[in-house]
């Protein structure tokens, strides 16, 4: 006969009828009939008597028909409304209410007696069906197997939308809340001791029982973010989770009523049938269906206990032939996380992919110039096979190093003046360089607008945000694992593998343009590598706390990997990643991102504190999650996650706290990974381990990845960069000298000429041949910008930002080599220096060498002393300006100069040598030369505050109030809607009191 009961899923606490439904798995409790349980089926009984027959009895005879007996007339609209026909259109709407009520009770009396899946929803019956199941429950209380059949009276007070939403999610919209969660939380953590102190008892019980009569198990339809797994179906009816397998084993390739078949351990699907092993207990297990159990559902199990054997056979035989299978070892229970399919076309697509420049395609290109033998160094592999890392890095650097240049310019800090930062060396050069060859700006800038324009076609379809556990970046399509089917996407998105599955082609992101929508995910970090499929995993979607054991070193090594990634993803607006214990030296790569907190101790006042009023203002705004706050008017204000890194293991007591400070956690955009030394976390949601030889592992994922990480030496060397880019670091002020100085004297003269700033031009060598010319002359420009050295590896990832062999790469080296030629004495103008890195010599120079050189020497060398000498330096300084660098370059290449500062060095450099110039001829009061010397600068550096402003003093000093009339006015004009900076607006008060006037009139 069937037997059923749900107290050992739901896992609520016995104890606390008001706690928060508990998901980790508690043993099942058998309930066992008293007199209070007949007493109550019997008021049950009058009550349902009552409502059901009594109430339309009672109608029918003291009322009667309530509606009209013919229809009604326009004179019928006019008369008075007297107490009859109040009456009458009452009892319509108690009769309605009466029908209502007894769907409900219908509705409820067949979920119980069928004993499979959820009661059905009657509409807008709420507080109706309530009351219907708590009634019926009572009354099948009386029955020999009512226990089986229904839950304990002390969960029938929470409601379906309860069971869907989460009990703090309903319970926010009623005064005393406060009080309630702190009781809820009590609840949650008595839960977790107790299942801390049954540990030893389950494991004992590990073993396969003494099989009886064959039992099934039906897959249950998700709650709210919850899904049945095979590895809480094992915990609750088996004693202990890690025998998902054998629950495996038994279904593996068995046809379901859906016709489908299992095939992973971690791809579940509601209404499937689960054969049991026959030592499995528990009241939601089937034994020999009977009239207990619906027709439909008594003639699926039967036909699903007749494929047993053949399935059996069938994978014996293929796990023979096909030596065990490529999931025969794969762990999985949970039906969260699965690697997607490749596309039909997925093996001619994969060369698309490789020439498109996507994430895997620059890892694989990485992997392939790290096998290079050519020299006897290579660079550090772990920033070579992290493309969106290495981007988010080089891109945060490069901001910085900008921001440096700034500051120093505008003199918040002195020194530098437009000069070229530090040149690392040592294991910052290599990483550095290791960040030019791995990155993937272009993956990211696609995965950032695939994303938002993700978020802005649902916004406008008026659909929230769907929960996203995980995303695949695989062969350059874009994979978005959802928590549960959301519908069809809009598109040009499409449904991957199954309902659960997004998924964007490369093509059709391409396609996508810039969107002012939120970032929708931007907890997305990667993890790691699996069969050419990269995973990014949503740490602000886990429900609950993802732990990672394995040694110290290699946890401390992820960990700072997933810091560094979120710290300068360029797919996420604004966010917090809270470090526990670790990463104090990681905060300069993002001030505004990371926060260091010393203990747990303080983790729990910070993060409880702010659990309180997230809660509140979810329940303020009237959102179930913050996806749903990610759409619409605020949101760019509202809802950035918080992403707590806890790398050391805490106490057992701190656990429990832990694992009940994190249970409403993913609704919140909340996040907690946390490090620990034996693998078993109370609360953990999802476990994975690092091992020694790089490998990610998450059994109950299915999941065995080659692990992103950021070793120690890396991560020192990361953080020195971003250090020696801080122009406050150094309280002297950093060098001014240039890192190449020329001969600019007669006897100076180099070999080989080339122009850079304006129009690409080379005097002292020959035009290449026609088809090799634009990639030689562009191997060159690179090597001018860098006079300390150029890595190879660097140099091939410039050119071929697609990849390229080393055949390649070599031969383009050699020709590059026999285009410069040597020198009069015999040395080659192309060398190879002793860390294996290329280097022009110094009888190739360009114009920004000289450039740098004229100025240095104008305003530290011989002009300091020689005002005639630094009034000509400058004045040939400023002559060599022609334009842009590489105005005229090809459309397509110089992809590189993204990753350069020199669009904001030369500026600045221009800047400065236009201000050196202008106060060289106003100390002689030759305004007009000034004015026409700032005129110069400002073609090259049109928004150099400081240009602007030397002008108005310049103009001023002509006593020509028209001119400066003029000025302030053409000002105003380009500041636009910005307005006036306020240093402008100062001096143009002090120069011209009526220029607000003008400018008004001008308006």
């Amino acid at each position: 006969m069937a037997r059923r009961s749900t107290s050992g899923s739901t896992g609520r606490p016995t104890g606390n009828p008001s706690g928060p439904r508990n998901r980790t798995p508690q043993p099942v409790r058998v309930r066992r009939r008293t007199a209070g349980d007949l007493v109550k089926a019997l008021l049950a009984f009058v009550v349902l008597l009552v409502l059901v027959v009594g109430v339309p009895g009672a109608l029918a005879v003291f009322v009667g028909w309530p509606l009209p007996t013919s229809a009604p007339s326009m004179d019928w609209l006019s008369q008075p409304i007297g107490v009859g026909t109040f009456l009458n259109a009452l009892t319509v709407i108690v009769w309605l209410a009466w029908a209502q009520f007894t769907a409900c009770v219908l509705v409820e009396i067949k979920a119980a007696v069928s004993g499979v899946g959820l009661p059905g929803r009657v509409p807008g019956a709420g507080p109706s069906q309530l009351l219907a199941r708590q009634l019926v429950a009572a009354l099948l209380l009386v029955g020999a197997t009512a226990a089986s059949f229904t839950p304990g009276l002390s969960q029938l007070g929470h409601s379906l939308e309860g069971n869907q939403k989460g009990t703090v999610a309903a319970a926010q919209a009623t005064p005393g809340i406060l009080a309630q969660q702190q009781e809820q939380a009590k609840s949650t953590a008595a839960a977790l001791a107790e299942q801390a102190g049954h540990a030893a008892a389950r494991a004992e019980h590990g073993g396969t029982g003494a099989h009886g009569s064959t039992k099934y198990y039906r897959i249950q339809p998700p709650e709210g973010r919850h899904h049945d797994s095979l590895w809480e179906i094992a915990q609750r009816h088996l004693g202990d989770g890690r025998r998902y397998k054998e629950i495996y084993e038994l279904n593996k390739d068995r046809v379901q009523p859906d016709g489908s078949r299992l095939s992973e351990a971690s791809l579940i699907r509601p209404g499937w049938i689960m054969e049991m092993p026959g030592d499995a207990h528990g009241g939601e297990l089937v034994e020999n269906p009977d009239a207990h159990v619906s027709p439909e559902v008594r003639q699926q199990i039967g036909d699903y206990a007749r494929t047993g054997d053949h399935a059996q056979q069938q994978h014996q035989q293929q796990h023979q032939e096909q030596g065990g299978g490529q999931h025969a070892d794969q762990d999985g229970a949970t039906a969260r996380i699965a690697v997607p399919s490749p596309r039909a076309s997925g093996d001619a697509a994969t060369p698309a992919a490789q020439e498109s420049g996507s994430p895997s395609a620059s890892s694989s290109a990485a992997s392939s110039s790290a096998s290079s033998s050519d020299h006897s160094f290579g660079l550090p592999e772990a920033l070579l096979g992290a493309p969106l890392l290495a981007a988010g890095l080089l891109a945060a650097l490069g901001r910085r190093r900008r921001q440096a240049l700034w500051q120093s310019a505008l003199g918040a800090v002195g020194g530098r003046r437009g000069m070229e930062p530090p040149t690392p060396t040592g294991d910052a050069q290599d990483v550095q360089d290791a960040l030019l060859v791995g990155a993937d700006p272009e993956g990211v800038r696609l995965l950032d607008l695939s994303l938002r324009g993700l978020s802005a076609a649902l916004t406008a379809e008026s659909r929230s945000l769907p929960v996203v556990y995980a995303a695949w970046l695989s062969h350059g399509d874009l994979h978005l694992q959802l928590a549960q089917p959301a519908g069809k996407p809009p598109a040009p998105w499409q449904l991957g593998q199954d309902q659960t599955f997004w998924t964007l082609s490369r093509a059709d992101a391409e396609r996508y343009e810039d969107t002012d929508a939120a970032a929708p995910y931007p907890g997305l970090v990667s993890l790691g590598t699996m069969d050419d499929s990269r995973l990014l995993l949503n740490l602000e979607a886990v429900p609950g706390i993802v732990s990672l054991s394995g040694r110290e070193a290699d946890r401390a090594a992820l960990f700072a990997s997933v810091a560094a990634e979120l710290a300068t993803n360029g797919w996420s607006d604004r966010m917090t990643i809270t470090l526990v214990g670790f990463g104090a030296d990681l905060t300069p790569l993002a001030p505004s991102r990371l926060r260091h907190l010393d203990d747990v101790d303080a983790l729990f006042e910070s993060m409880e504190a702010e659990t309180r009023q997230r809660r509140g203002a979810l329940g303020a705004a009237d959102h179930q999650s913050v996806l749903t706050g990610r759409t619409g008017p605020a949101q760019h204000t509202r809802w950035a996650p918080n992403l707590v890194l806890l790398a050391t293991q805490p106490s057992a007591e701190d656990a429990v706290r832990l694992a009940e400070l994190a249970a409403d956690a993913a609704r919140l955009g909340i996040g907690y990974l946390v490090g620990t030394e034996s693998g078993d976390l109370p609360g953990a949601a999802w476990a994975m381990e690092i091992t020694p030889d790089g490998r990610l592992l998450a059994p109950l994922l299915g999941l065995e990845l080659q692990a992103q990480l950021l070793p120690a030496v890396q991560q020192r060397a990361v953080v020195e960069l971003f250090v020696e880019a801080d122009p406050e670091h150094d309280p002297d002020g950093p060098t001014t000298t240039p890192p190449f100085l020329v001969d600019i004297s007669e006897q100076g003269r180099p070999a080989v000429y080339a122009r850079l700033v304006g129009p690409y031009e080379i005097i002292g060598l020959d035009t290449p041949d026609g088809d090799r010319s634009a990639l030689l002359h562009e191997a060159l420009a690179l090597l001018l910008l860098h006079r300390e050295g150029v890595h190879p590896r660097v140099l091939s990832s410039a050119l071929w930002p697609r990849g390229v062999t080393d055949d390649v790469r070599d031969a383009l080296l050699e020709r590059l080599r026999g285009w410069l030629g040597t020198d009069p004495d015999g040395g080659p103008r192309l060398v190879t220096d002793a860390t294996g890195r290329l280097v022009l010599a110094k009888s190739v120079v360009s114009d920004l060498d000289v450039l740098r050189s004229l100025y240095h020497e104008a305003t530290q060398g011989k002009g300091v002393d020689s005002r005639v000498v630094r009034g000509r330096l400058l004045t040939d300084a400023l002559v060599l300006v022609r334009g842009p660098l590489l105005a005229d370059r090809a459309e397509g290449r110089y992809g590189w100069l993204t990753h350069e500062i020199i669009d904001a060095q030369l500026p600045l450099l221009v800047a400065d040598i236009g201000l050196a110039l202008s106060a060289f001829h106003l100390e002689k009061d030759r305004a007009e030369k000034a004015i026409e010397a700032l005129g110069a600068a400002l073609r090259t550096a049109p928004a150099d505050e400081r240009l602007w402003n030397e002008l108005l003093r310049a103009t001023h000093a002509t006593g020509d109030p028209d001119r400066v009339r003029a000025l302030a006015a053409e000002l105003v004009t380009r500041s636009g809607a910005r307005g006036l900076p306020p240093r402008t607006e100062a001096l143009l008060d002090e120069l011209l009191p009526t220029w607000r006037e003008g400018a008004a009139a001008t308006g």
